[in-house]
């Protein structure tokens, strides 16, 4: 019998921008995204809404209809809420795309969601001008945007230049869904390589949203004291990604959590925000621990205001979690999800200094099943794939109704790749993955998209891609079969090097290149991937550059 969580809770049925604004209610005026760099440069609730509505004006005027995507393309900054919540409350459909994104990703991307519009930051405009060319989105349909006011370039404009005015905003509504609107319209499309294959577009409905930042919140607050000051986040975690959408936008808003926002990451600069900012709380992923407890640097700061870390995207070993807590003198937290569950479905209690390595219970509303290699659910102690169903749970993938219908079991459980353990009490460990992709510093990397761009070297005949085991983490490994006449002609690192300048940062294969004589394949012309990860296991991990932190 898969087992239910056991808490349940009740979760508002509406959307988004519904949600954090109650009919009749005037919205706080109170700072919640602050550019951490320059804290005079920030916004309230009042401030978005206003903006918002400005913005909602604006996508009517392009004829943007219902049910049609926006993508965004920029680093963070304090008014990507305001899109996000434009956008998706005004029953449109918002996406972000990863700025390190190269031409060819992003044009995946763009034809992927057949976005009407793309809000880019000035910086990466040439990407996207080239990109949209190669897809066909008009320019006219391209906008400069960034927290501050930007001169047009190559013809292209600030976003401001399509906003409503003041009158015309104080008149627009949005529509306010319905709960049945609520399960089935797509609010965001959130990339992810699922279990296999290339990356997809994951239908994120407004219920999956409310229902997870709910979820989130209350295991969050689980024997957690309350506190006399009031918290305080720092919103580091890319806005483009699911992570950082629920906690650093929605759950910001709807908590009403000053959240200081870092447009790209840098330790130093991280440490020194924590310490001056007062930093209570982050959500983080493994690679920050990992600097957290190694670098030299972390010493240098007072951090004594930190008194939790959430930590998820990745596995965590109990050796890190517990060097870290031990160190800075805070507890961390582990969480378990993927952007298929929106964000997350097991949670560590926030207050619980737990040293076990457990990535937590059932989140509320939710329940799981642990499935074995033979189809059988299994008991306690024994390893079996994670399913899981709930409100937080995708739709399915976007114009993909094959990778949807593999996806689920008859039941509606969404198989999720990741292999994981309990006890009786219904604790759960993580111990394996099945799904294909790798995970480098909390981001997927789909080993088939890898393959594809390898394909377009001119030595090469075919290729594989796999995990190998980094110091702390994962790294991509391609196993390339040569064609004849580049045999002896080409090396390993050359073909490394080639693909650097292809694919953003973390795709690159800082796991190496390995030549061999033939790529590993079943009778039907499958990549056996099992045998793949054999070999990584036997060629010592200490091959393999370490990750750069």
């Amino acid at each position: 019998m898969p087992e239910k969580s056991r808490y349940n809770i009740d979760t508002p049925s509406t959307d988004v921008l519904s949600y954090i604004y109650s009919e009749n209610e005037t919205p706080a005026d109170a700072p919640i995204w602050i550019d951490a760099d320059d804290t005079s440069n920030s916004l309230s609730l009042k401030q978005l809404l206003y903006w918002a509505r400005r913005l909602g004006v604006g996508l009517d005027k392009l004829g943007i209809q219902q049910n049609e995507a926006v993508m965004m393309y920029t680093n963070n900054h304090i008014f990507i809420p305001v899109l996000y919540f434009a956008v998706a409350g005004s029953g449109r459909i918002f996406t972000g795309c990863n700025p390190a994104y190269g031409v060819d990703e992003t044009s995946y991307q763009l034809e992927n969601t057949g976005s009407k519009a793309i809000f880019v930051e000035p910086p990466y405009l040439d990407t996207v001008l080239k990109a949209a060319e190669k897809t066909g989105v008009p320019r006219d349909r391209i906008f400069l945007f960034s927290d501050r006011p930007c001169e047009a370039k190559h013809g292209i404009k600030d976003f401001r230049s399509i906003l409503g005015s003041e009158q015309e905003s104080s008149q627009w509504q949005w529509h306010r869904m319905t709960p049945q609107e609520s399960k089935t319209r797509t609010a965001a499309l959130n990339y992810s390589s699922g279990t296999t294959g290339l990356p997809k577009g994951v239908i994120v409905s407004h219920q999956n949203i409310i229902a997870n930042v709910e979820q989130s919140i209350y295991m969050r607050n689980l024997e957690q004291p309350s506190s006399p000051s009031p918290e305080r986040w720092l919103g580091f975690l890319p806005l483009y990604h699911a992570y950082g959408q629920l906690w650093s936008i929605v759950a910001a808003a709807i908590t009403q959590t000053p959240c200081y926002c870092m447009r790209s990451f840098n330790y130093r600069n991280w440490l020194s925000h924590i310490q001056n900012h007062h930093i209570t709380h982050i959500q983080t992923a493994p690679p920050i621990l990992v600097m957290l407890a190694k670098r030299p640097e972390t010493q240098e700061y007072d951090l004594s205001s930190l008194v939790n870390v959430l930590c998820g995207a990745a596995p965590l070993s109990k050796e890190l979690q517990n060097e870290v807590s031990a160190k800075c003198g805070l507890k961390v937290i582990q969480t378990w999800g993927m952007t298929e569950v929106t964000c997350s479905c097991l949670h560590v209690p926030g207050g619980r200094d737990d040293r076990s390595g457990s990535v937590g219970l059932i989140d509320p509303n939710a329940e799981m099943k642990l499935i074995n290699d033979e189809g059988q659910e299994v008991g306690p102690g024994e390893r079996g794939e994670i399913y899981v169903r709930g409100p937080n749970i995708t739709l399915g993938y976007w114009r993909n109704e094959q990778a949807t219908r593999d996806a689920f079991d008859a039941e509606g459980f969404l198989k999720t790749g990741d292999v994981a353990v309990k006890d009786e009490e219904g604790w759960h460990w993580i111990v394996d993955r099945k799904k294909e992709l790798i995970k480098v510093k909390g981001f997927q990397v789909a080993p088939a998209e890898l393959e594809a761009v390898l394909l377009e070297n001119e030595h090469v005949a075919d290729a594989a891609v796999c995990a190998v085991q980094g110091e702390y983490e994962e790294l991509p490994r391609a196993y390339v079969a040569l064609k004849e006449g580049s045999k002896g002609r080409v090396k390993e690192e050359e073909v490394q090097k080639w693909i650097e300048g292809r694919v953003a940062r973390h795709k690159r294969l800082d796991g190496g290149v390995r030549f061999i004589d033939e790529v590993p394949k079943s009778v039907s012309g499958k990549i056996q991937r099992k045998l793949l990860r054999e070999w990584a296991k036997t060629d010592p991990a200490t091959t393999a550059p370490k990750a750069k932190l």
